[in-house]
């Protein structure tokens, strides 16, 4: 049996391996909820500076720690995004943190789509209205990389609704890829301190979307414009007659 998975297929013993990690994955969470209590106590309090000081001189606990928040993060989003970016920033710098921030982000949601493509798939599709699914995979790429950007999505949503949907793979991947990049470095520049706290991750996330907007909608106009320049006819070229 093969399933179609965007240009790549898988066969039953691939997708049985998908299943495994994915397996893997789920129960690595529940060892961090159960084992790391008071360190997801801390995170849900905001308190930065014990987390800091409890990873301090284990940096590898550090960053498999965070990895598992963004598995979270991704999967029920009950944990603000700004403050995982922060948390990374804090223990790692501020470049490391935004590229592991990232990096976590991408791997977390491919994670969370193969789980709810190939084993949650029957349990969560009559959840969603079927012109929501139609509406994800016909934009593809161009829905997913809004909602990356659009703050008000919340990020395990879209990687369940990709998962549900027939949208390609490669289409998920890089629209997850370039959305969460650049909304997360727009995130990163208040705990960097280029920005003012008082920015809240919904106001930078609406001026970034604002922004691409503007910018797509002026480049499609621009280039509607440039292709209606080149196919009208130059002036004094004799026109051509249609025959009836």
């Amino acid at each position: 049996m093969k399933n179609k998975w965007g240009k790549l297929n898988f066969t039953q013993g691939k997708i049985n391996g998908k299943i495994i990690l994915v397996g893997m994955v789920l129960l690595a969470i529940a060892g961090l909820l159960m084992t790391g209590q008071d360190f997801l106590r801390l995170i849900l309090d905001g308190d930065i500076d014990k987390i800091r000081t409890a990873f301090t001189g284990n940096p590898l606990n550090a960053f498999l720690f965070m990895l598992l928040v963004m598995m979270i993060q991704n999967s029920f989003t009950v944990i603000p995004l700004i403050l995982v970016i922060t948390i990374n920033i804090t223990l790692f710098g501020v470049v490391n943190g935004f590229l592991w921030s990232w990096f976590t982000s991408v791997i977390a949601a491919v994670l969370v789509f193969i789980g709810v493509r190939f084993l949650f798939k029957d349990l969560l599709i009559n959840r969603f209205p079927p012109r929501v699914l139609e509406d994800v995979q016909t934009k593809g790429f161009t829905y997913v990389f809004q909602a990356r950007i659009f703050p008000f999505v919340p990020t395990s949503l879209i990687n369940i609704l990709a998962g549900l949907s027939t949208v390609h793979f490669r289409h998920f991947f890089l629209g997850t890829m370039f959305g969460n990049f650049l909304f997360f470095i727009v995130l990163s520049l208040i705990p960097a301190g280029i920005l003012s706290s008082s920015f809240s991750e919904y106001e930078l996330g609406m001026i970034l979307f604002a922004a691409i907007t503007v910018f797509l909608g002026l480049r499609k106009v621009y280039l509607r414009k440039k292709r209606s320049i080149i196919n009208e006819p130059l002036e004094g070229s004799p026109s051509k007659e249609i025959s009836k």
